[in-house]
């Protein structure tokens, strides 16, 4: 593929800014999809002021972990709708040691976690309070409307874009014709209602 078509196309080379070129106009709407999606989710839901306390105490209940296993258990349990960071499930861990419902264990250069006997109780507590576990709403609150459509479209401008980069003419002429089939089945969904 010559530079000049892509540099054209992308507002390089030739100064012709894109105009015309079908990629660019739908780079620019997956561009726009996925700016949406990081404002509006920061990638992902935002949950309740208690819900990585909820969270840490459930977990914890069925078996002591480290830190970045609780990471990745809440992230696996809610299917990648809510993955905490770091800063918010370390200050929890350090509190809830500080409130005596857990125990830290230095183990192979790691602390593991695990609940006293008044965090069990605690743990058991907010259990029947809840409904539901933290992960298991953070995946209905929004039914993947702000979640699994915005990552989706992220990663299919991810994949334009690659295209675009390192694909030779015919395989850019590939792409847009499904990006365009694909435009039309999205918008024949809203139409079927």
């Amino acid at each position: 593929m010559s530079g000049s078509f892509l540099g054209d196309a992308f507002g390089g080379r030739g100064g012709h800014n894109g105009a015309g070129w079908p990629m660019s106009n739908i780079l620019d709407a997956m561009e726009q999809l996925r700016t949406q999606f990081e404002q509006k989710t920061g990638g992902t839901p935002r949950m309740n002021k208690g819900d990585v306390r909820s969270a840490v105490l459930s977990l914890l209940l069925e078996q002591p972990m480290h830190g970045y296993q609780i990471i990745r258990e809440i992230e696996e349990r809610s299917n990648g709708t809510w993955k905490p960071s770091p800063g918010s499930v370390y200050p929890t861990l350090q509190l809830l040691t500080d409130e005596g419902l857990v125990r830290a264990e230095e183990s192979g250069g790691r602390k593991t976690y695990s609940l006293t006997e008044e965090g069990r109780a605690a743990a058991g507590d907010e259990t029947t309070e809840r409904s539901a576990a933290p992960w298991e709403t953070a995946g209905s609150r929004d039914s993947g409307r702000m979640t699994a459509l915005p990552k989706a479209g992220v990663e299919l401008a991810q994949a334009a874009a690659q295209v675009a980069r390192t694909g030779d003419k015919e395989q850019v002429a590939q792409a847009v014709e499904i990006l365009e089939e694909a435009r039309r089945k999205l918008y024949s969904i809203l139409a079927q209602s």
